[in-house]
């Protein structure tokens, strides 16, 4: 989602459209904080990027500290598919 503030503006029934409310199994990657994703993976969402404050370091090395990783990504999918 390139824009929360695009995507609330438009109708509800595209919303819906992109993300049924029917679907739970939704994970949102982001390199800064979890901030603002809950409403849209809900409560059995999953979240991956940082859950502190920020750190100083190469982007490679956060990534990994932060779990920001595709082997990270796929098993937080794979919990939330519930597999």
């Amino acid at each position: 989602m390139p824009s929360w503030e695009l995507f609330e503006a438009q109708p509800a029934t595209y919303r819906d459209s992109v993300l049924p409310p029917s679907v739970t199994a939704r994970v949102a990657v982001e390199a800064a904080a979890r901030f603002g994703w809950d409403r849209y993976i809900g409560s059995a969402g999953k979240f991956v990027g940082m859950s502190s404050f920020g750190a100083s370091a190469p982007a490679s090395a956060l990534a990994k500290h932060f779990g920001i990783t595709a082997d990270h990504i796929v098993a937080e999918a794979k919990a939330a598919l519930g597999k």
